[in-house]
């Protein structure tokens, strides 16, 4: 095994571009402002690697010396009518999927709206969507629109599963209950494949499993999946599924998007709203005035993608590609946000979730019902599942007493110490060690600059 596998005091590629201190504006002494900052947000946003550096470059310097003719005679063979495929074969790999499944495409939102005109066909018994409460905004909205274009209540249409009351995730079994229940009114099940506040992996085996058996639609949003967990889209029968490529992908700010249809909905389900890169390329430039879909997934392509944005998610792939895609990156992985689960859970100022009142949890904090800032010393506690295969790379932590500034005041001293998480309002802050680039030290790390921001709350509140 090589060294870089068993020793996670090293990074496992040298490719990314970690900002240092100094870059990010810390306030630390001057003799380590050079020093690469912890940067556990790739959650957000991954960094910028070399390879993708370069080859957005070579992809400039094409554009200044073949201008249109990049689109067909390309000095690297990456020609620019074809551009796509260079990636799709790995994006397949990653979400267990044939090549012909996916397509390298548009945005997470626009890609979830094609999805959904082309797979929620509700009816007068058949017309609920099934999703996780507070998912993502961005999904809510284009579920909500969805739901009205078709003449629905969104408030009537759409069915948002919480957690019980004191609990911050969803069970599996209350998932798949639900569902056997509710089916015959479900025309969509549609979840995130990992939740961006709580950092839960939903079943999504299980959850595919048991809307198909009800009769449903199953889809999914993998925003907070994709390059972070394992997954096998076509062997679990998944109808559909959308992402971005900016976050574990590390694609850049704003990355080019994805999808994937499973092959079984090829010779029954067309695009909707075509355009004309999801025609045939064999005719494409003839330009014929009738729509001639590919088959599968890139048949619902609309415009040509930027080859900007695809070479930039390239040059990641291909270091995914290189250190042995998912499984050895997944290994890595689990010991990492295990190795930074167990030094934050040593801190004097953590709180077992156990202990955390019910009240607090579901009145305070999930639904922020309640602005009125709680009384108590500050603490903080862990949302994300203590099972490791209920979760991906990211840890969520929510801090206390609810609705104070304590998230806010940790977050700010943690940004000034070099550490770089996000927060996630009301109370949480997410850090994410991602296999490719983190390291044990950045765990280490970021536990103790935690630590020294509270002592640092708790010598001001004296």
């Amino acid at each position: 095994m090589p060294l870089q596998w068993s020793d996670l005091d090293t990074m496992l590629s040298r490719e990314f571009i970690i900002p240092s201190n100094q870059d990010i504006g810390t306030k630390i002494p001057k003799e380590i402002a050079d020093q690469k900052c912890t940067y556990l947000c790739g959650n957000s946003l991954g960094p910028l690697n070399k390879r993708s550096k370069a080859l957005l470059q070579e992809e400039l310097n094409v554009w200044g010396t073949r201008a249109v003719e990049g689109h067909f005679a390309h000095p690297y063979g990456r020609e620019w009518m074809n551009i796509a495929d260079t990636v799709t074969p790995l994006l397949a790999e990653l979400v267990g999927a044939s090549e012909k499944e996916v397509a390298c495409m548009g945005t997470l939102t626009a890609n979830l709206h094609l999805m959904m005109a082309a797979f929620y066909k509700p009816t007068a018994q058949r017309f609920k969507i099934l999703c996780e409460g507070r998912a993502f905004p961005s999904d809510q909205y284009a579920f909500a629109s969805q739901a009205r274009l078709h003449g629905y209540d969104p408030n009537e249409a759409i069915m948002e599963m919480c957690p019980r009351q004191g609990e911050f995730t969803l069970r599996e079994s209350d998932i798949v209950d639900l569902i056997v229940k509710e089916g015959h009114s479900i025309s969509l099940v549609i979840f995130s494949g990992v939740q961006y506040y709580t950092g839960q992996w939903f079943p999504m085996k299980a959850i595919t499993t048991a809307a198909k058996a009800q009769g449903c639609v199953c889809g999914w949003d993998l925003a907070h999946a994709i390059g972070n967990v394992p997954m096998a889209l076509h062997d679990w029968d998944v109808d559909f599924a959308v992402w971005c490529s900016y976050k574990y992908l590390n694609s850049g700010p704003g990355g080019i998007g994805g999808l994937f249809v499973h092959e079984k909905w090829e010779n029954s389900l067309l695009p909707q709203f075509a355009g004309w890169w999801g025609h045939d390329p064999a005719t494409r430039f003839a330009m014929p005035p009738r729509f001639s879909a590919i088959p599968g997934a890139q048949g619902f392509q609309q415009s040509n993608p930027s080859v900007l944005a695809t070479v930039s998610l390239l040059g990641s792939l291909q270091i995914f590609k290189e250190v042995g895609m998912m499984a050895p990156l997944r290994k890595r992985s689990l010991r990492l946000t295990s190795e930074l689960e167990m030094r934050l859970m040593k801190s004097r100022f953590y709180v077992p979730i156990n202990e955390v009142s019910a009240q607090c949890l579901l009145q305070d904090v999930m639904n922020g019902e309640d602005g009125t800032a709680q009384q108590g010393q500050p603490r903080f506690t862990i949302i994300t599942p203590r099972n490791p295969e209920s979760r991906g790379s990211q840890l969520s932590l929510l801090f206390l007493p609810p609705n104070s500034d304590v998230m806010d005041r940790v977050f700010r001293a943690l940004s000034a110490m070099g550490v770089v998480g996000d927060e996630r309002r009301p109370d949480v802050i997410r850090l994410t060690p991602a296999p490719l680039y983190n390291t044990l030290g950045d765990c280490e790390r970021a536990a103790s600059c935690l630590e020294e921001a509270f002592e640092g709350l708790t010598k001001a509140n004296l």
